[in-house]
């Protein structure tokens, strides 16, 4: 009896011991894998090109890190050493032979314009203003003449684009990728017919910069300009305004309430400007069978940035003349619609004084006439477009 019992107590004793003794060699193995499993990483990392003459495969890891660096790589990159890609591009000439220049104030802003060689003398005085405050000029030639700007001293110093009967939006979408301009501030894609006599770019930039305002036009000369919104019309209170009120009249009524253009957070498209993380965005809204963009301007808010009431604003500081000109090849027929319809524009304006003129509080002018509608003119006859060739 007394030895069954002996037995039985070994029995017991050895299996709690085998049970303790595994119970050990768990954690003491989970352990070890840990350290070898965070040493192999260390290696790799300090070692990579050891690995393979100590027989050890590292595709694992590699895959993975190449998994996440690829992710942020531009398409058709990844082959390449991280240290040569260039993601962005900008339009500064460089020198044939030897090294450039070294760039004290490099250029932070672009200006664009479509123009015809009708219109060299109020383009003119536009590129003189603007590379005078140190802008990049690009000119889209709809007409497919170049040879007549070189009478302009500054003729050499700015990209020609040309492109027979295209629009600066066909223009602007070809030639103005948001990675081409990613290096400016601030991308101005204008039309040709503005007078720019009161207007400085420098000082225009620094007010969109403290209004915050990522989309914006100067404001009309209402005794001057062909006027379609009476929005953009300059007033005279503020350095900018961004919306207008509207409580008489037929059409659409504006009020403090009001979120949506063109009672608020809207511009025209005659002389948008954009900055660079607005125009990724309008870039990609820009159709590629885009040509006038009527009803564009109604869209530019979903590129605001943020709250379009307070990100979309015209600036009465700095102002410009529209001058409505018929231009990009317009027939005969055409222009008689145009030259009507501007008169009908001119008695409706002159019928409603405009905003800020003979106001004293612009933004809160009461209008009793419709707002004159965009001309409907429907677009000319085009040729078969030529290839775009870029002259600079």
């Amino acid at each position: 009896m007394e030895m069954k019992l002996h037995n039985r107590v070994l029995q017991l004793a050895d299996s709690n011991c085998r049970r303790s003794c595994a119970c050990g060699i768990f954690p003491t193995s989970l352990v070890l894998c840990m350290m070898f499993f965070m040493g192999s990483v260390l290696i790799a990392q300090d070692y990579p090109e050891k690995l393979p003459k100590w027989g050890i495969n590292n595709s694992m890891p590699n895959s993975v890190s190449n998994k996440c660096e690829n992710r942020c790589r531009a398409h058709g990159s990844e082959a390449l050493p991280e240290g040569i890609v260039v993601t962005s591009s900008n339009l500064n000439m460089r020198p044939l032979w030897g090294f450039p220049e070294k760039i004290k104030d490099l250029k932070r802003s672009l200006l664009t314009v479509a123009v015809g060689v009708k219109q060299k003398d109020l383009v003119n005085k536009m590129v003189e203003k603007f590379l005078s405050n140190g802008f990049i000029v690009m000119l889209f030639h709809y007409d497919g003449v170049v040879d007549e700007w070189k009478d302009f001293t500054w003729c050499d110093q700015v990209i020609h684009v040309v492109a027979i009967n295209q629009t600066k939006w066909w223009f602007a979408k070809r030639f103005l990728h948001p990675d081409i301009v990613a290096e400016y501030d601030y991308i101005f894609i204008w039309d040709e017919d503005l007078g720019v006599e009161d207007f400085n770019p420098q000082r225009y930039l620094e007010t969109v910069k403290r209004e915050g305002l990522e989309i914006s036009q100067p404001a009309l000369d209402g005794s001057k300009s062909e006027v379609h919104h009476k929005i953009t019309v300059r007033g005279r209170r503020s350095d900018v305004h961004r919306r207008i009120f509207k409580y008489s009249g037929s059409g659409e009524k504006c009020d403090e309430n009001s979120t949506a253009p063109p009672c608020t957070g809207w511009i025209e498209v005659m002389a948008p400007v954009f900055t660079r993380e607005a125009w990724r965005c309008v870039w990609y809204m820009i159709q590629n069978d885009l040509i006038h963009a009527w009803g564009l301007d109604m869209r530019l808010g979903y590129c605001a940035q943020g709250d379009r009431t307070k990100n979309v604003g015209v600036v009465d500081s700095d102002y410009i003349v529209h001058l409505g000109l018929p231009t990009l090849g317009a027939n005969e027929t055409d222009k008689d619609q145009l030259a009507q319809h501007n008169a009908d524009l001119l008695f409706a304006t002159r019928a409603t004084p405009p905003m800020g003129d003979n106001d004293s509080e612009p933004e809160k002018l009461t209008t009793t006439t419709e707002e004159p509608p965009i001309s409907k003119l429907a677009p000319s006859p085009m040729p078969p477009p030529i290839n775009p060739r870029i002259e600079l």
